[in-house]
């Protein structure tokens, strides 16, 4: 008798099966698959999720072949690819400013692609082509060291859920305009390093992490906000100008937050919320909020310290509580840290 080839048990498992199991593989693993038999040729072009990093190719010390072999990588697999594609992912430092990434952009424009994450490395920054903003489906969006330049036309992402924007090049109107345009969002994170004021609309935010040099913020329309965290950075002229600011930064950006559960303020965060006259007949009860962590509070800053006892009496149902604290003396500079 003749052997009896074992039977192929992984090849005829359901599709959705192959597709997590390959999803699950660094897509150049998922791109060798194809070797395995005449089934596995063509899995991986159906594979909704693609990611590429740096080690999507083999490495070698000379840059210019790493990335034009990352380039016909990346391009032949997005040319081979059938169906649609939800997620597109680029982790690199090797691709800052090609040109082969407005195609792709373009060619994923016209995939349905909900999901679109740009992580480029450092030199000179990428444009984001005009063609990103053809992307309606998009459900999250994140951008580090991009230029961001949203044309006239552009009315907002309509289902977008999650935004990004990290070291991103874009007028300050631009992003409240975007955030405003996005009726949908829940999750917003923000690194910016160049003076702002921000005005944040958003009805339907839950989470908020801002990281920057904040002139003003203020919270306009955020009544589902449960979790933020805030950095600020101050230099002279900002600090300057906080002071000669009669409004209660207090009111103006916790006044609204009424289901907020975690608050995390990092430097600058509490001398920001003493700026401007409380008006204490205004009694704000933050009912949900459970956890409280202010960092570099100045206890010799009186009004620092009535912002940290008005959140802790204000918080009945507080149930954590750090404070990293900050002061001067003879010797230097101390930090303590209170539980």
């Amino acid at each position: 008798m003749g052997d009896v080839e074992d039977p192929d048990l992984i090849s005829d498992l359901p599709q959705s099966i192959l597709e997590s199991i390959l999803t699950r593989l660094p897509i150049r693993d998922a791109v060798r698959t194809s070797i395995l038999s005449s089934k596995w040729r063509y899995r991986w072009t159906t594979l909704t999720y693609l990611v590429f990093d740096d080690k999507c190719i083999r490495m070698c010390s000379d840059r210019p072949v790493v990335e034009n072999c990352m380039v016909n990588f990346i391009t032949r697999a997005l040319f081979l690819h059938q169906g649609p594609i939800h997620k597109f992912q680029l982790s690199t430092s090797y691709l800052q400013c090609c040109p082969d990434i407005d195609q792709w952009i373009l060619f994923l424009s016209r995939s349905d692609i909900k999901e679109l994450v740009l992580e480029l490395g450092e030199g000179e920054w990428f444009r984001v082509p005009s063609c990103l903003f053809n992307c309606k489906k998009l459900t999250c969006l994140e951008l580090f060291r991009c230029e961001f330049d949203p044309p006239p036309t552009f009315k907002g992402f309509l289902c977008l859920r999650s935004l990004s924007l990290h070291q991103v090049l874009v007028a300050p109107e631009a992003i409240e305009s975007l955030i405003s345009g996005c009726p949908l969002l829940e999750s917003l994170a923000l690194s910016y390093f160049d003076s702002l004021a921000l005005n944040i609309c958003a009805p339907n935010l839950k989470y908020l992490c801002l990281e920057g040099e904040f002139t003003d913020i203020c919270l306009e329309n955020t009544p589902l906000l449960v979790a933020m965290s805030v950095a600020m950075y101050m230099n002279d002229e900002m600090a300057e100008c906080f002071e000669q600011s009669s409004k209660c930064n207090f009111i103006k950006f916790l006044g609204g937050v009424p289901r907020l559960e975690r608050l995390a303020g990092h430097i600058y965060f509490t001398k920001y919320l003493s700026i401007g006259d409380y008006p204490g007949s205004l009694a704000i009860t933050y009912s949900h909020l459970k956890i409280i962590e202010l960092y570099q509070v100045s206890f010799e800053d009186m009004k620092e310290i009535r912002v940290v006892l008005r959140l802790i009496m204000n918080s009945p149902n507080l149930k954590e509580l750090r404070i990293s604290v900050s002061f001067v003396a003879h010797v230097g500079i101390f930090f303590c840290d209170f539980w």
